[in-house]
């Protein structure tokens, strides 16, 4: 079975770190679990699984519940025990529970290793900086990337553009409507189901549906929230918009990129370019099939500029860095990349027509800013997705 990078990285953190909790966070279904089996495999030692993705989610008494289970097989082991808690998120007032229980095995000395799994980003970071803060370390399991799919499939860049590289569906390409079934039913539905709408009180979850379906049919495009009012039913207003927005960012499927802009309340006003982390998300809610992604250039153009904008958010985490995009009347650069005070203006040559003044018109703003060019002129994007974001940038 194809082994992700994290499992080796977090069994080396874990020899460095034992004094902390271990959490993974990232989109369902990208193998969260399997890298915890594996990691559990190449540490060896006893472990314990358990999973609170039922309905009704368990209450606190479940993590003791486990955790004991865990402290029992310590006594009959040498070694320490390892205790995968996945979507950990589920359970009400998990990050009270696990901070009470990892205190008493930091104060007596016990040997239970707690990894914690969790889909949801905004209710697994809230309970670790409410509860945890000191006490964790966040790795973050990303979608796969061209060169895992490449590596686990065989998959040319082409198809990974297409397909996105959801592992579980990767089987199933041969049959598109059967792939395209799979990802719509068993993870968007999935995850809009049990990790936005059970889990966040929302008014309308008919407009939350309608609003991915809508974005899914503009990846990397910038629109209005007002153009959006308009596409969409019983909408409400921007304000809900721009709020649903963000939950489904939370759950790793959708973001809306602010325009970059040194005054905060433009920024803040501004119309969000949607990009959606994974093109199976865009694909398998479309009509285009594989043979009209390899027809139509501007088609093409959209997922290129789309994959592009996924690999940067996927890959520049934390407050640290930001990604946006840049547009004056009709000028426009496809995204923008801060750290610090450094800046990158990024432009995707993918077949659709150029925008060279664009790049032109934002460096004379920006004259300390770098230009990177991906695809056609450029960095080619067999390159540029063969590589981590953040090392293009380092």
């Amino acid at each position: 079975m194809f082994q992700r990078a994290i499992v080796k990285d977090i069994e080396e953190f874990i020899g460095r770190n034992e004094s902390l909790v271990q959490v993974i966070v990232g989109p369902r279904q990208v193998g969260k679990t399997t890298a915890a089996r594996q990691l559990a495999e190449k540490l060896g030692w006893p472990t314990v699984f358990a999973a609170a993705d039922v309905s009704p989610p368990p209450g606190p008494e479940w993590i003791e519940s486990q955790w004991q289970l865990a402290r029992m097989k310590a006594r009959e082991s040498s070694s320490p025990v390892l205790l995968v808690l996945d979507e950990i998120q589920k359970v009400r007032g998990w990050s009270e529970t696990v901070k009470r229980l990892w205190d008493e095995e930091s104060a007596f000395g016990t040997k239970v290793r707690p990894l914690l799994l969790g889909s949801s980003a905004l209710l697994v970071q809230k309970g670790l900086t409410e509860s945890l803060a000191g006490r964790f370390f966040l790795h973050r399991c990303g979608h796969w990337t061209w060169p895992e799919c490449r590596q686990a499939f065989g998959w040319s860049l082409e198809q990974w553009l297409f397909f996105g590289g959801y592992p579980g569906a990767a089987p199933m390409i041969a049959r598109e409507s059967d792939w395209k079934r799979y990802v719509s039913d068993a993870l968007v539905e999935t995850v809009l189901a049990r990790d936005v709408l059970q889990l966040q009180t929302i008014a309308k979850p008919a407009l939350l549906r309608h609003l991915f379906g809508l974005a899914a049919s503009l990846p990397a495009q910038i629109v209005s929230y007002n153009k959006m009012l308009g596409q969409l039913q019983d909408a409400g207003n921007t304000t809900t918009l721009a709020h649903y927005v963000r939950l489904l960012e939370t759950a790793f499927l959708l973001s809306g990129l602010e325009l970059h802009s040194p005054d905060l309340v433009r920024k803040r006003g501004s119309s969000p370019k949607l990009v959606l982390w994974n093109n199976a998300l865009v694909t398998a809610l479309s009509l285009k099939s594989y043979s009209d992604f390899e027809a139509d250039p501007a088609w093409r153009g959209r997922l290129v500029e789309n994959a592009v904008g996924a690999h940067l958010l996927s890959g520049l985490n934390g407050p640290e860095w930001s990604l946006s995009y840049w547009r004056s009347a009709s000028m426009e650069v496809d995204y923008i990349v801060r750290h610090g005070q450094d800046v990158w203006a990024i432009e995707v040559k993918s077949g659709r027509s150029g925008r060279k003044a664009g790049l032109e018109y934002f460096k004379k703003q920006y004259p300390k800013a770098r230009i990177l060019i991906v695809g056609a002129e450029g960095i080619p994007l067999e390159e540029f997705f063969s590589y981590p974001a953040i090392q293009w940038f380092l």
